[in-house]
């Protein structure tokens, strides 16, 4: 982790991926994330492979730098714990429906109240100021429903799920942004803030930043759809040995390739030669390079389009990825020793900051680990803690 956050507290009380992503870049960046579980820890913890019930990789993929505190929010005691601890904070995130804050007593107003200058973030399915407010959402509902699985569609016009879940990471980023803005307005203001980022809204913005295309305009100049996006032609290439993404972009991209299969009767063309009629034809140069792409091995390609700096780059698999001699040549998989789940492979933050150190991050709690530390340090004794334990207030811990 880099310490560009150092000395910012950010209790978290978000679940399955969409939060945690997002608090996970806070903590990679220095933030010191207080990760707020229910009793048997949050129901993210379960999804397999794992070694142990609580313990999955998804789990350990996004809760890094994070320690954890096990409190039953349905007890009084418990929010009383959460609400003492958010004195010291300075945000607070959560992915549930506001009705589910509200109920657990945990809304902006409670929250405020505790903390004026709390930056309060949250990401439900829908805007709050819509009839879909109070209806629940996951990655696939949010998928279907922004057009992304529309848009995925096969040859025969059949709606597919991206197979990642897209929108969980593409809205936790939002989030992040969203508490990073907050705590910048925190620090030049000296004042708190309530943001919300709804992921049907969150995707819907995302998706139609390039496919809102003709209808931006009004009248509308065209259809909705970027049509480079959505030309039948644009896709990985095949090569003589397997597929590779092939890319010319710029007018003089478009000669050097033009050049390296022999097409060069089409570089005077104005079709080709004009950025503005080549955007209208781009599915006919696309064919050009489905139609060349098999007269080369993937390497031979590589080799070529290198040295005429045209962008490509070959189909990975996953097992790719795991050899690929650039993410190995910056370390991009990291071997992690865990307290309680023993040698794990971690994929890094990609963040790099020059000229400041970075500490070893801290791998993925376990179920209250770090709670004893985090409520001695609010104040509360060993015969509180025990009390708060008796009444089941709050989960088992460890330091």
């Amino acid at each position: 982790m880099y310490e560009l956050l150092k000395g910012i507290r950010v209790l978290d009380l978000t679940t399955t991926y969409l939060g945690p992503y997002a608090t996970q870049f806070l903590g990679d960046l220095g933030a010191d994330v207080i990760k707020i579980e229910p009793p048997g820890g949050e129901v993210g913890r379960s999804p397999r492979p794992s070694r142990s019930p609580e313990m999955g990789a998804g789990f350990l993929n996004t809760n890094r730098n994070k320690r954890s505190l096990v409190l039953d929010l349905r007890k009084p005691a418990a929010r009383e714990v959460l609400l003492r601890l958010a004195k010291t904070a300075d945000a607070f995130v959560h992915n549930m429906r506001p009705q589910a804050a509200a109920k657990l007593g945990v809304a902006y107003p409670e929250l405020r109240a505790a903390n004026s200058r709390i930056v309060y973030c949250f990401s439900p399915g829908f805007d709050q100021d819509g009839p879909m407010a109070a209806q629940p959402a996951y990655d696939d509902i949010i998928q279907a429903i922004s057009g992304l699985s529309h848009l995925n569609r096969d040859s025969s016009g059949v709606p597919r799920f991206l197979p990642t879940i897209i929108c969980d990471k593409v809205v936790g980023v939002h989030l992040a942004l969203a508490v990073s803005a907050g705590l910048a307005h925190l620090l030049k203001t000296g004042e708190g803030c309530e943001i919300e980022v709804p992921m049907f809204e969150t995707m819907v913005s995302f998706l139609l930043v390039e496919h809102l295309s003709g209808h931006t305009f009004r009248p509308p100049t065209g259809t909705l759809g970027y049509e480079r996006m959505l030309a039948p032609n644009r896709r990985p290439y095949r090569t003589r040995d397997g597929y590779m993404a092939i890319m010319p972009y710029t007018t003089q991209q478009w000669m050097r390739f033009l050049e390296c299969i022999g097409r060069t009767d089409l570089m005077a063309q104005d079709w080709v030669s004009d950025p503005v009629k080549r955007s209208a034809n781009v599915d006919r140069l696309y064919q050009i390079i489905a139609d060349a792409a098999p007269h080369r091995t993937n390497a031979e390609w590589a080799i070529v389009l290198k040295d005429a700096d045209i962008p490509c780059g070959a189909v990975n698999s996953f097992e790719d990825l795991l050899g690929d001699w650039q993410l190995e040549s910056v370390n991009m998989f990291q071997p992690v020793e865990h307290s309680s789940e023993g040698s794990l492979t971690a994929v890094r933050s990609p963040f790099k900051v020059t000229d400041m150190p970075k500490k070893p991050d801290r791998p993925a709690p376990r179920v209250g680990e770090g709670g004893i530390s985090l409520l001695r340090d609010a104040g509360l004794t060993p015969s509180d803690i025990k009390k708060l334990i008796t009444d089941k207030a709050i989960g088992p811990m460890s330091d």
